[in-house]
């Protein structure tokens, strides 16, 4: 099984099935593609192509040649090869809420998305508290995460979302990477799930290898114009 992935210090939705594969113990191998440009003649998009029906990342092959191309699909194709893996919670109506959850953001809080962009080795306070300010759609999506998190959170006793960790974490470990760098206000309970997220082992290995790839991307960096 191959998964295709971005830079990890800016690719927010190569995190995802990343550290579910990795967190979970599932065999994979990792193909960097690295962001030279999204430019149709690009290295990029060149290396992607006749793979990828999208032209991104990240991508899912399996050893069978099966291409899955979505974050969702990928959750749940890896859930039904590994069952006993225990991916998604194993309760059918925790499951189907942290499904709701992950639908949520897969298809949502693009006022976050777009004001606060994936860059783990950056420290921006001073831009997340602007973007409160001045963008009313990065509040209410600050908002919403908390009030979801905190709900999930209540109902499970923690220390992740549904208990354990699973793919609802993986699935936010994204965005919590974003609320650490710009510094984001949140409960202390969703504090110490971030934590916990931070924390885990398919976390701690992609931050590290993002920490060490160095590679700063002018056209990925809003805020930044060096290191």
């Amino acid at each position: 099984m191959q998964l295709y992935i971005g830079n990890k210090n800016y690719s927010s939705w190569s995190m995802r099935p990343w550290v579910l594969l990795r967190q979970f113990g599932i065999p994979f191998d990792e193909v960097m593609v690295r962001f030279d440009s999204f430019d149709a003649g690009s290295v990029f998009k060149t290396t992607l192509a006749g793979l990828s029906p999208t032209g991104k990342v990240p991508l899912l092959v399996d050893d069978d040649g099966l291409v899955v191309w979505d974050t969702l699909a990928m959750a749940e194709y890896l859930a039904e090869c590994h069952p006993e893996r225990a991916l998604w919670p194993r309760e059918a109506r925790q499951r189907a809420r942290a499904r709701s959850m992950c639908a949520e953001m897969h298809a949502g809080f693009t006022g976050l998305r777009s004001r606060c962009p994936m860059n783990i080795e950056a420290s921006l306070p001073e831009i997340g508290a602007q973007m409160l300010a001045e963008h009313p759609a990065v509040q209410a999506d600050l908002d919403r995460l908390v009030a979801m998190w905190t709900e999930a959170l209540a109902d499970s006793g923690g220390p992740f979302l549904f208990g354990t960790f699973s793919t609802a974490d993986a699935y936010f470990a994204p965005v919590v990477a974003r609320l650490r760098t710009y510094a984001l206000p949140v409960s202390p309970v969703v504090a110490d799930w971030m934590a916990q997220v931070w924390a885990a082992p398919g976390v701690v290995a992609w931050v590290a290898e993002a920490l060490a790839e160095q590679d700063f991307l002018a056209f990925e960096e809003p805020y930044r114009t060096a290191r």
